[in-house]
């Protein structure tokens, strides 16, 4: 086995859940010391509001726009289009713009609680290609997804290495949805000089790079390095570093992932239903134990199926434990191919932490996988999780993730060896 992947396999290890572990530490934190959601630079930097009625405006909004604001408590949550973990939302949003009309040529910091662009970096004969993709240019868009880690150890410790990881992979998710409302073709990459781009966007420790997703025409060109570093600007109001998670990203942003040949997915949604679905997007808290159709069930399964646009892949197993599908016996499935019979949603309940949503649901899916790359596998994850989301929806039917399960015994359940990624629930 190669060492590589050993120590992927290590990072996963350190945060397993168990029922003793969650006992032991149930990790309760004081709301009140939650860092800031929102990144901002300095009010003198120059700015672009992004108008909803053009079209490359509003391609660039909803991959992060805010579509609900509700008072939980004592605070106002800001809700997106991409969920996040714990509603923390750690992702960071950049895009480089060349060749746009009525733009600057630049990379720019998404501002999501304004809804505008922030120029951080103008270009001349350089850019983030050379980072990405050495010896091309992209006229168009570049999206970098980035972390700024504290707003999910702040309350998850070492687990949100997983939910950052997880979070990113919903953006990408996101971006891909607003492309494909917008008749963008993109490419996601998750192998780059990322430790390099993050020493010239100036991340210091306290923020670093996931992914990115290009769209837009390529052209064989040099392109240098960025000429200078960008200032460092704070993603929180206070940050505490945490080791472990600034190790796991070091480790596995230099591994390479398994390789595929580039596909486009293609999709059939109505356009105007489907925008309506990414702005009312929600997480599920509750089931009412109702039961889906076996033709909504299988047509979201088969939208997972569709390609994911990136040469850099990790292979996910889905496994379906169903509960109240018509016509479906109850039990195990990997796929469409049943495994084992039987009624596990009071099991499926207790693995995830004794949720009710995974007991109630008409099914719960874990994402599985024997990976290469840690990183890139839990990004892909959470950009099923992101299509899974959209595709119940799209059809009335609620949607939750679950990023806490008891990892050892979810495995007995599901025989397999591979590492439990992500859960999810679907239901009515």
């Amino acid at each position: 086995m190669p060492q590589n992947k050993i120590s992927s396999n290590a990072f996963h290890e350190a945060t397993k859940h168990s029922y003793l572990s969650v006992q032991i530490n149930p990790n309760y934190v004081d709301a009140v010391t939650q860092p800031s959601a929102f990144k901002f630079y300095p009010k003198f930097y120059r700015r672009v509001k992004l108008n909803v009625n053009n079209p490359v405006h509003s391609f660039i909004s909803l991959t992060s726009a805010i579509t609900l604001e509700k008072m939980y408590k004592d605070s106002l949550d800001k809700l997106r289009v991409n969920p996040s973990a714990g509603a923390l939302y750690p992702t960071e949003v950049y895009v480089q713009l060349r060749k746009i009309p009525g733009i600057l040529d630049g990379i720019y910091h998404l501002e999501v609680e304004n809804n505008c662009l922030t120029l951080i970096y103008e270009l001349i004969d350089d850019g983030l290609e050379s980072y990405i993709i050495p010896n091309k240019s992209i006229n168009g868009f570049i999206f970098l997804i980035s972390c700024v880690y504290y707003r999910s150890s702040w309350k998850y410790q070492n687990r949100s290495a997983r939910y950052c990881f997880l979070d990113s992979g919903h953006h990408l998710g996101a971006i891909a949805a607003s492309a494909y409302l917008h008749e963008k073709d993109i490419q996601v990459i998750f192998d780059f000089d990322k430790l390099g781009l993050n020493l010239a966007l100036g991340f210091e420790n306290k923020e670093f790079i996931t992914a990115c997703a290009v769209s837009g025409e390529l052209q064989k060109k040099q392109v240098r390095p960025l000429r200078m570093k960008v200032p460092f600007v704070c993603g929180t109001d206070y940050f505490e570093a945490n080791q472990f998670i600034e190790d796991t990203y070091q480790a596995t942003a230099v591994q390479k992932s398994n390789q595929q040949t580039l596909k486009q997915p293609h999709f059939s949604f109505d356009k105007d239903k489907f925008l309506h679905t990414i702005l009312h997007r929600r997480s599920i808290r509750r089931f009412r134990k109702k039961s889906i159709s076996p033709e909504d069930y299988l047509y979201i399964m088969q939208q997972l199926q569709q390609p994911i646009p990136t040469e850099n892949h990790e292979e996910i197993d889905i496994y379906s434990v169903v509960h109240r599908v018509e016509e479906m016996p109850c039990g195990l499935y990997k796929g469409t191919h049943l495994i084992k019979t039987g009624d596990f949603s009071e099991q499926t309940g207790y693995l995830c932490i004794n949720q009710a949503i995974a007991r109630d649901s008409a099914v719960t899916l874990f994402f599985v996988s024997d990976y290469l790359n840690y990183q890139t596998a839990m990004q892909i994850a959470g950009f099923l999780g992101q299509r899974l989301y959209l595709a119940s929806n799209y059809l009335g039917i609620g949607c939750s993730g679950i990023g806490a399960f008891y990892d050892d015994e979810t495995q007995e359940l599901l025989e397999t060896n591979k590492d439990v990624l992500y859960a999810m629930v679907i239901g009515i």
